[in-house]
């Protein structure tokens, strides 16, 4: 098998299925990404997928390095990889990891992204 170069990686081109606004976390099954443009239904834009993000969280504190995920639901950053019971266990996204200390009381954290 051979492999040829697309491109850096960065920023990947991406479809929307939904309009998207700059700055919104979009979730691509296994990890997410941010706009960096509005992005209208049926457009392409820009995503990012690497570089560090302030983003809002869940309440608890957050220590730098920790594993971070998206919480679709609550549409927030938590350290709780998954919630409820076998029957209506629901997994949150891995976003990366906590790139600086956040307080409980904090509203938001600097997340790595995983890339």
């Amino acid at each position: 098998m051979t492999a040829k170069y697309w491109q850096k990686g960065e920023v990947l081109d991406y479809k929307a299925s939904a309009a998207v606004k700059n700055g919104e976390v979009v979730s691509l099954g296994t990890r997410i990404g941010v706009a960096g443009e509005d992005i209208a239904a049926g457009e392409t834009g820009h995503l990012h997928v690497v570089g560090v993000f302030e983003m809002e969280k869940a309440t608890g504190a957050m220590t730098m390095g920790a594993a971070v995920y998206y919480d679709e639901t609550a549409k927030k950053i938590t350290t709780v990889a998954s919630t409820g019971e076998s029957s209506s266990k629901v997994n949150n996204i891995p976003a990366g990891y906590a790139a600086a200390p956040a307080a409980s009381a904090d509203e938001t954290v600097l997340v790595k992204l995983l890339g």
